[in-house]
């Protein structure tokens, strides 16, 4: 019987319709996050079951069942689904529909209706979304959708599109009820860009104030009212047979248009005077907004009781809703509620309001009507339209085939030109390349040849041997003229004895022999000037002998291993403590020679030569001291001896590219000293190290200069200082060069910074924003994380790993992506260390684990 009654309803239009209600669950905002936090929330939600349960005390609950039970999880988009997308469809088939949000000041009322979502989509509110729907739905040619925005202030309706449009009157059909609003302003909505831009219009316009409860509180309730006109093609009748089957009477389709109207209403908070701290013009709103929340009240409950007396026109807000409850429309409402045990008597009001509403039953009814003459008059212009259309897309297509053509034959050509030019250009600079190299391969083998040719001639025990002598024989003949020399300043320093015995005798002897005694004086004084320059011809023989004797051990290994590899390196790439594994055994066989070096000539005077006005004996001398510093044992008495301050001085005065490259290597050397490295900070090294990194383009010298950065940087007291001096400034400057060892020593020097800055979070001696984020290395840092190079991106894997430990850098790293990589690297880094050290960090960051949840990230 009931079945064959709702067949019968439809038939005629109408069909029952409870108000569904939903209640939504607010989670604790801060301040009740710290007031509250020893108290559990007043409110337990059972989704599952639909069922929420509110306690009066530790023991003792109430249980509601509603329509829908959503957390305070739930996504927007969830939310309006099960609210408010029902009341949206019923609105496209015809009938009208109310969506309502109704609960206490703070609660997140207009964060579910009225959220804009500008800056994050998924925060996009019900009313941005319906009309979504609305507009995917409907046709831009027989259909429209107007669209009118309102507000009730203080029991005045205001336009909120029109300011200056004020108490507008409501007007009711005295037979359907219907209620209208004929000075509103209604605006035609074509795409949904235009009616975001009428809410923002609306939202500057709506009246809100700031109360202890709700900073952005608002004062007025607002109403949306959507008008949608569909037309469609209907006409068939419905009836019942004896046996209550539905028979269809086949008639003649006729055009009819449908008119519907989607109200969402945002309520203004229902609040407690005392709570919200309300006074003067703010408790006259105050006592506006409860008694119509209360005549809305009186309403719901008369309607749940079947009440002969309906009070509808206690208030403009009943006389507004007078369909949306017991009605004709299909009404959604959802409550919204806050945890906070404080507000209990708040809550327990606004869920009883919901479980009477639930009550209340409407009827719903669709209203349509003929409409020939317009849906003629819109055929015509469609057809005409569409004509139009047909005959301009021909033509613009027959164009485009045409234009594209064109292009594509201009573009083929071009290319090709240019392909040609590039191709003769590469050519040419690459013949150009290999002619310069040649030549300049040709005048250093000329002037080795002549160099040699001289050291070798210098000896006359040497005459006979000529220039094509190999690198051995050269080596011998080099080691026999040292052997020489040293044998001659051992007779020099005899003489000198010698002479210096006779100066004695001949003070004893008488008057005559004074002109003697000044001739001895002045063989001696030729003798020590002598002995000088023989000392510096010695000590150069000796560092070219070094050099010399690498070269061939170079050239030995070149030869024995088939000619593979570089056969000559030079000094330079081995002064550095970043050597590469295949110069080892060549170095370490170098070790003797440079230890009798040291012993033989002394440091101070291989320092001295480092002020020579000769810039070959200059280059050799720095040369010697860069590798001297090479070893551990000797860098505290380069240091003593003034070695570090003299190699400071060269980077600073001297231009020459080869004297600081082995400068900075020196220094670099000496800077894995952590006493050292004091000490370069006090002389001002790293303002020299970051000059030397702004003016050089060669990338050795960039690759010396990155690892004596890097050394400090590992060094925890130096941290403010090498920021304020512009040290990691210059590090970062330093990556334009692009060469993988260059960047991959920039990667350890800001991984050996992020290591500093972690160990002094966790001692409790830093608390501050990391210097490394605050001189702008973070974007370099995610940008390279997942680079090729393993040594480089090893390094920033773990500089992330170390300034995700430090819970202040957090949303500076969310919110430049870096999140994204710390879960990359707990899942896919190769080495299980790192792995393990990123998960650690995302599972005790609370900041990462809220943006994870935020995410649906599962980790």
């Amino acid at each position: 019987m009931r079945t064959r009654l709702l067949l019968l309803l439809a038939a005629l239009g109408s069909v029952p319709g409870r108000v569904r209600v939903a209640v939504r669950l607010r989670p604790r905002n801060a301040e009740e996050l710290a007031a509250d936090a020893d108290f559990a929330d007043c409110v337990e939600l059972q989704p599952e079951l639909k069922r929420l349960k509110l306690r009066k005390n530790n023991w003792d609950s109430d249980t509601y069942e509603f329509d829908e039970v959503l957390t305070e999880f739930a996504s927007q988009k969830r939310v309006y689904e099960v609210v408010a997308k029902p009341v949206v469809e019923s609105v496209l088939d015809g009938y009208n529909g109310t969506v309502m949000a109704y609960g206490q000041t703070g609660t997140g009322k207009t964060f579910t209706l009225g959220r804009l979502g500008e800056q994050d989509t998924a925060d996009r509110g019900i009313m941005v979304r319906s009309m979504e729907d609305i507009l995917a739905e409907i046709s831009p040619e027989t259909d429209s959708v107007s669209v009118s925005y309102l507000q009730l202030y203080m029991e005045a309706l205001q336009d909120l599109l029109n300011p200056a449009n004020d108490n507008i009157p409501i007007v009711e059909d005295p037979k359907i009820g219907d209620v209208s609003l004929p000075r509103a302003t209604l605006v035609e909505i074509r795409d949904q860009q235009s009616f975001v831009e009428l809410l923002r219009i609306g939202e500057t316009h709506r009246i809100a104030a700031n109360t202890k409860l709700n900073t952005e509180s608002s004062r007025s309730h607002a109403i949306l009212m959507v008008h949608v006109k569909r037309s469609f093609m209907g006409g068939d009748n419905i009836y019942s047979n004896e046996n209550g089957d539905i028979s269809h009477l086949a008639k003649p389709l006729k055009p009819l248009v449908r008119k519907s109207k989607l109200v969402v209403v945002d309520l203004a908070g229902s609040e407690r005077i005392h709570k919200s701290g309300s006074e003067g013009h703010m408790l006259e709103e105050a006592k506006s907004i409860n008694l119509s929340l209360s005549a809305l009240g009186k309403c719901i409950n008369a309607l749940a009781e079947n009440s002969a007396h309906v009070p509808i026109r206690d208030s403009k807000l009943t006389r507004l809703l007078r369909d949306s409850f017991g009605g004709t429309a299909r009404t959604s409402l959802i409550v919204t509620i806050g945890p906070s045990p404080r507000h209990r008597g708040e809550t327990t009001s606004t869920i009883l309001f919901g479980q009477r509403a639930m009550k209340v039953e409407n009827m719903l009814k669709i209203k349509e009507e003929f409409d020939y003459k317009s849906l003629s008059r819109r055929l015509e212009v469609q057809l005409d339209k569409l004509i139009a259309e047909n005959e301009r897309q021909q033509k613009a297509f027959e164009d485009e085939v045409e234009r594209i053509n064109i292009e594509a034959e201009n573009r083929v050509s071009e290319v090709e030109r240019s392909f040609a030019d590039a191709l003769e250009k590469e050519r040419l600079k690459c013949q150009m390349d290999y002619m310069e190299s040649v030549k300049q391969l040709e005048e250093k083998l000329v002037l080795n040849q002549q160099q040699r040719d001289f050291d070798v001639f210098t000896d006359s025990n040497c005459i006979g041997q000529g220039p094509g002598l190999s690198a051995a024989e050269e080596l011998v003949e080099l080691k026999k003229l040292l052997e020489k020399e040293i044998k001659l300043r051992k007779v020099a320093e005899e003489e000198v004895k010698i002479c210096k015995r006779q100066q004695g005798q001949d003070r004893q002897s008488e008057a005559g022999g004074s002109v003697e005694v000044l001739k001895l004086h002045k063989i001696l004084e030729n003798e020590a000037h002598q002995k000088k320059k023989l000392e510096e011809e010695i000590i150069i023989l000796r560092s070219q002998l070094l050099q010399l004797t690498f070269e061939a051990d170079q050239m030995k290994r070149y030869l024995d291993g088939g000619g593979s590899g570089n056969a000559y390196t030079g000094l330079d790439s081995s002064m550095s403590p970043f050597r590469h594994p295949q110069l080892k055994d060549a170095v370490n066989g170098q070790k003797a020679s440079i230890a009798t070096l040291f012993e033989q000539v002394g440091l101070q005077k291989i320092l001295a030569l480092l002020e020579s006005d000769d810039a070959n004996v200059r280059i050799h001398a720095v040369k010697v001291v860069a590798n001297l510093a090479a070893e551990e044992a000797n860098q505290k008495k380069i240091v003593e001896a003034g070695g570090l301050t003299s190699l400071l001085v060269l980077l600073r005065s001297f231009e020459d590219e080869t004297v600081r490259r082995v400068a900075a290597g020196a220094i670099a050397n000496l800077a894995m000293n952590e006493a050292n490295q004091e000490l370069i900070m006090a002389e001002g090294g790293i303002s020299l190290l970051s000059m030397t990194a702004a003016d050089a383009e060669d990338p050795q010298t960039l690759r010396m200069v990155a690892g004596a950065i890097a050394n400090l940087c590992g060094n925890d007291k130096l941290r403010m200082k090498l920021k304020s001096e512009g040290g990691i400034k210059a590090l970062l400057g330093i990556v334009r060069c692009g060469h993988p060892d260059v960047l991959s020593q920039v990667a350890r020097g800001i991984a050996n910074f992020a290591k500093c800055e972690s160990r002094a979070s966790t001692q409790g001696t830093n608390s501050s924003r990391s210097l490394l984020i605050e001189d702008g290395a973070l974007p370099w840092i995610v940008q390279n994380a997942n680079d090729e190079a393993a040594p480089i991106r090893r390094h920033i894997e773990l500089a992330l790993c170390h300034l995700a430990q430090h819970e202040v850098n957090a949303k500076d790293m969310i919110s430049g992506g870096a999140l994204w990589e710390l879960v990359r690297i707990s899942r896919d880094c190769s080495r299980e260390d790192i792995r393990s050290l990123a998960r650690r960090t995302l599972i005790s960051s609370p900041t990462f684990r809220s943006e994870l949840r935020r995410l649906r990230i599962e980790y």
